[in-house]
């Protein structure tokens, strides 16, 4: 096992005296190319081209000396350091860390980043990293290759966002371009690059500045499933506050999803669904239903995008989804989502036939179905009469070969 290890993060600039002295002691030295061909690495040392840290940790743990990783930016920062450190390899690691490339693009665009979401994008997650893009104002994306701004704004067609784009950071090849996202497909990107991903109306962090990093939880009103009144009152029988909360909880969105909401209506569950950190594209045939959601989404400061259309047509174009409400068009709407193998679907149904049709063709496309009949007798306390009655079949379908 090596004597000692210690992980250096490198942004261009000079190292420190803690760094050159961990790499003048050291014996096997692991980096990029542009790393090993730092001068103050050792002459005499063994020297590894990192690709797979996870080998490169292998070759460390078997290896009589003092070893230095070396890797650019924070390594403890979505970075080589997790690795390095897995029990398997039984690493004792020092870390000497630099400016991040995430804080590095900010500080390049001159803006705060307390407030941005941070993800990561490769080709098995692209297309989460694009989902908190949809959903959010701020995004920084930390990219790879074949998971670059191209690929980025290719998958965002039909939103429009701002990218800053850093080529290369802390290197004498240092590029910094600012473009629209439809645009980022027309040129070539160098690779390594941070993305800033901008769009929508700024979140405000008040007089006493911002007290958590990312997305403030607690912005907007407190609660979920919020009563008919916060969204102009005289919701659809399919949005009843209700309905409409066990709906929410049977298809769990979260951050990184894609929502679809199939008869949008008002906008209710589509702005719950935003507030949980979900990106939403919302979808009706009714104008006037469009308008209303989008009036939503501004009162309480989310991101949607909204598509007039009637369904299933209009679904053909969309991205693929990772939970969906149908709010309206019936069984052949459930049966042309269920084409589309989401996670989840969720919708009701007035009748009990209605149900069993729906029921029977979710099972046929290989979904495990519930279905509960609610009922919701809405109360006027000052004499404990009743004041609305409301009764529906809540029907969800969870596909078993996909991870819930």
């Amino acid at each position: 096992m090596a004597d000692r290890v210690t992980v250096i993060g490198w942004d261009g600039s000079p190292l420190t005296a803690t760094a050159r002295a961990a790499l003048g002691a050291a014996t096997l030295v692991a980096g990029a190319a542009h790393h090993l061909a730092l001068p103050e690495v050792p002459a005499g040392a063994e020297r590894i081209r990192l690709g797979s840290v996870a080998l490169a940790a292998r070759r460390i743990a078997a290896h009589r000396g003092t070893a230095v990783v070396l890797a650019d930016g924070d390594p403890g920062f979505f970075g080589v350091v997790r690795t390095v450190r897995a029990p398997e390899f039984g690493l004792e690691v020092e870390v000497v860390p630099a400016v991040s490339s995430v804080a590095a693009a900010f500080a390049r665009a001159g803006m705060p980043w307390d407030d941005a979401q941070v993800v990561v994008a490769h080709r098995r997650t692209l297309r989460r990293a694009v989902n908190v893009c949809r959903a959010h104002t701020k995004v920084a994306v930390l990219t790879s290759p074949g998971a670059g701004p191209a690929e980025l704004g290719l998958l965002l067609e039909g939103v429009h966002r701002s990218f800053v784009i850093c080529e290369e950071l802390g290197t004498a090849h240092e590029r910094v371009s600012v473009v629209t996202s439809d645009k980022a497909a027309d040129r070539t990107w160098r690779d390594p690059n941070v993305v800033i991903v901008l769009g929508g109306p700024a979140g405000t962090a008040g007089e006493t500045g911002a007290w958590i990093a990312g997305r403030d939880p607690s912005a907007g009103p407190r609660g979920w499933s919020l009563p008919a009144e916060a969204y102009g009152g005289d919701l659809g029988e399919g949005e009843t506050q209700l309905l409409r909360a066990s709906q929410l909880a049977r298809l769990g969105p979260r951050v990184g999803d894609l929502v679809w909401d199939i008869g949008c209506g008002s906008g209710a569950f589509a702005v719950e669904a935003a507030r949980a950190g979900a990106a939403v594209i919302a979808v009706d045939r009714d104008r006037a239903a469009c308008a209303r959601t989008d009036a939503a989404a501004r009162r309480f400061g989310v991101q949607l995008q909204i598509v007039h259309g009637t369904a299933p047509h209009v679904m053909e174009n969309l991205p693929e989804p990772d939970v969906v409400r149908v709010g309206g068009g019936g069984a052949a709407v459930v049966s042309a989502v269920a084409d589309r193998r989401p996670q989840r679907i969720v919708t009701h149904a007035a009748t009990r036939d209605a149900a069993e049709l729906v029921g029977r063709d979710l099972t046929e496309h290989g979904y495990g179905v519930e279905c509960a009949l609610l009922q919701s007798v809405e109360l006027d306390t000052r004499a404990w009469t009743e004041k609305e009655r409301s009764v529906a079949f809540l029907l969800s379908g969870v596909l078993p070969r996909r991870s819930p």
